[in-house]
């Protein structure tokens, strides 16, 4: 992964932290915010990207959706939290499988 996106992306985010401040939104004003400071930057981006969840071969469970992947290189998993709990990152393991 080039580490110049990276940069950028923490760069965006730290500007939306810098204007709405946080936590005490929603996390998907955070999300949108940080949509359209990606834009501002010209930075490629995807977001709700659906990964289904499948046991066996079968499809078991509607589709769970990564908020953010930049430049098809890094995911990005919003959270609009004071912690940091150990089952975020299970699940950012989970859309890595």
């Amino acid at each position: 992964m080039d580490d110049a996106i990276s940069y950028q992306v923490i760069g965006a985010a730290i500007e939306v932290h810098r204007h709405l401040g946080g936590p005490g939104l929603l996390k998907k004003i955070y999300e949108s915010a940080l949509v359209h400071e990606l834009k501002l930057r010209n930075i490629e981006f995807k977001n709700q990207v659906p990964i289904s969840v499948q046991y066996k071969g079968e499809m078991i469970q509607e589709p769970m959706y990564i908020d953010l992947v930049v430049e098809n290189q890094l995911i990005i998993e919003l959270k609009a939290t004071e912690k940091n709990h150990s089952v975020y990152q299970s699940q950012l393991l989970t859309y890595l499988r």
